[in-house]
């Protein structure tokens, strides 16, 4: 039988728990079994199209519908050129300034730290319209400099639109995460590096053999949360979308289900539609976690 102190503690522990579970039920799981619900039913009009509406079970017709329509896979093969192009680009250069900004060379870290996470501060609505306005032809100053020098580029082409976007994250995320590995870099152990310089080891060695196999969890963190955002790509496309619709209003999974539910007004595919985002995205994130999981053990 539990002590009156240890039933004491897990009333105060279920008492300090209640608002965060109350919480996350109401923003989380009620959304999500709301969406399942949804995702059941299908609307359908009688009278040949001059009849009224009802809500028709379908079961898992609409996860079948989602599944079987080609834009949205096509969706998934955009996010995974998306990937190629933006995590390796933005965590290797987040890992390289942190790095910088770690070494015994670097001046007046606080500005240079201040500086390159001012970006992420910007909302990300706001970043993709200035950069969708550095896109522009006829407004983008930029373009007009690369015409001048004889370099003519579309960024809202569907052929750099990837591009284009992958471009805006890293300039919004690179800083952000380069703040969090330079403060893992900062609970790196002196005495190791005191003795890799001892052993004659040089900063680049010291880096690559120690530093970087020693903040190894950070790393993968930040490779996991940036594969989930990823998945989520809305803001920067749509923005694009809206400034050159070559891309599609479909172009990524979720503006195929902002698409479905707020122009075809195809609730139960949107919901079928989002349910098989957030699985994907659930079992990426398990994927990721394990492959780390091995390298940190390896």
């Amino acid at each position: 039988m539990a002590s009156p102190s240890a039933r004491g503690q897990r009333r105060t522990a279920a008492l300090l728990l209640t608002p965060f579970f109350g919480l996350f039920a109401a923003v989380t799981l009620a959304p999500l079994l709301y969406a399942a619900w949804l995702s059941l039913f299908t609307t359908r009009t009688s009278g040949l199209g001059f009849g009224g509406t009802e809500n028709v079970f379908t079961g898992l017709g609409n996860y079948a519908r989602a599944l079987s329509d080609e834009a949205f896979r096509d969706g998934f093969l955009v996010i995974a050129a998306y990937c190629a192009i933006y995590i390796p680009v933005m965590i290797g250069g987040s890992l390289v300034l942190a790095l910088l900004l770690d070494s015994g060379l670097a001046k007046a870290r606080s500005f240079f730290q201040l500086a390159l996470f001012l970006p992420h501060a910007v909302p990300g609505l706001i970043a993709a319209l200035i950069w969708v306005y550095l896109y522009t032809p006829g407004l983008s100053p930029v373009i007009d400099l690369l015409e001048s020098g004889g370099i003519g580029i579309n960024f809202l082409s569907v052929d750099n639109a990837v591009f284009s976007a992958a471009n805006i994250a890293v300039w919004e995320w690179t800083g952000y995460n380069m703040v969090i590995f330079y403060a893992a870099l900062q609970a790196v152990p002196r005495e190791t590096l005191d003795a890799a310089k001892v052993d004659g080891a040089g900063a680049v060695r010291t880096a690559l053999s120690i530093k970087v196999p020693m903040i190894g969890p950070a790393i993968a963190l930040a490779v996991l949360f940036t594969v989930i955002g990823s998945i989520q790509l809305f803001t920067e496309p749509k923005v694009i979308y809206n400034a050159s619709s070559a891309i599609g209003s479909s172009w990524t999974p979720n503006m195929y289900v902002q698409t479905a539910a707020f122009q075809n007004n195809d609730f139960g595919l949107a919901a079928a539609a989002s349910l098989l985002i957030a699985l994907f995205a659930a079992v990426l994130s398990f994927a990721v976690t394990r492959i780390s999981r091995r390298g940190s053990k390896s």
